[in-house]
């Protein structure tokens, strides 16, 4: 029970600072240049120009029917935490407000606002997602159409509500650059999450086809120590059946299996996908 609560503790810090992180690139590097990477962030960063309503509130009130929605169509899935995410980050929008005032920028350069507020933006994104988090936005907006139109998936629903904000950003600014380096923005953002989110490292998976399938999986678990799997596999145009070897490896052992597998069967068929996470005995420890 302690370490439950505990990690639900570690959790809600962890969306906190994300959401710092966010109010951090919105306050200080979208907001001042009209950058608008998508998102109701953007869509806000785009009523308060031409409204002057802080994006703190529009953040809240437009997120509010989406959250009500999304428990009415889709459930309680995202629960708290969504609910948490959206008024800690407009909270933190506010105090910075508050403490540094609505005319402080640090750079007025768009190409650098971009790449910087695209770079920040993505951090706390992913810190958010990272802890089982989200800010509602374009993300919940894109499942709820989702749900009403299941031909058309999720993530094309979030790129084409996100495409919609950043180029209107170009039309009220009456400057096709805005757009552009609003792109740029979204690109840096959603790279940046996925960095966070799946982290740096990564294991390899090799899938061997050989005449010679115990040989190579005997040697690979004696002078490797990795677990290797046989699937049974066919040649749809020979017939012939052959086992299929299965075995997961971190980089550093890459060219060490490669060596064992042609140094018993050079005509040995090598597949290789990269894997971002992989869970268990011998990698990363299942929480």
């Amino acid at each position: 029970m302690m370490n439950r609560r505990l990690r639900t503790i570690i959790e809600y810090i962890g969306i906190t600072i994300g959401c710092g992180f966010m109010a951090i690139s919105l306050n200080f590097f979208l907001e001042p240049n009209t950058i608008a990477p998508g998102g109701v962030t953007g869509l806000a960063i785009l009523l308060q120009k031409l409204t002057g309503i802080p994006i703190d509130v529009t953040n809240l009130v437009m997120n509010l029917p989406l959250f009500i929605t999304g428990i009415m169509v889709l459930g309680k899935l995202f629960g708290f935490k969504t609910a948490y995410a959206t008024l800690t980050l407009s909270g933190f929008i506010r105090l910075f407000l508050i403490i540094f005032g609505p005319e402080v920028t640090i750079t007025n350069d768009l190409l650098l606002s971009s790449i910087y507020g695209g770079v920040v933006m993505g951090l706390g994104l992913g810190v958010i997602f990272k802890y089982g988090g989200t800010t509602g936005g374009t993300d919940l907006a894109g499942a709820i159409l989702n749900h009403y139109f299941p031909s058309i998936s999720t993530a094309k629903m979030m790129m084409f509500l996100d495409l919609m904000i950043v180029a209107a950003a170009g039309i009220i600014e009456k400057n096709i650059e805005t757009a552009l380096y609003s792109v740029i923005a979204l690109y840096i953002l959603v790279k940046v999450t996925d960095f966070i989110v799946e982290g740096m490292s990564y294991s390899k998976a090799f899938y061997i086809i050989s005449n010679h399938p115990k040989e190579i999986g005997k040697k690979i678990m004696e002078e490797i120590g990795r677990g290797v799997t046989s699937l049974d596999g066919r040649g749809l145009y020979t017939g012939t059946r052959r086992d299929v070897l299965l075995c997961v490896v971190s980089r550093v052992e890459v060219a060490k299996l490669k060596k064992i597998v042609y140094s018993i069967d050079e005509k040995a068929f090598i597949m290789v996908t990269t894997i971002h996470e992989v869970l268990g005995e011998g990698f990363k420890e299942v929480k």
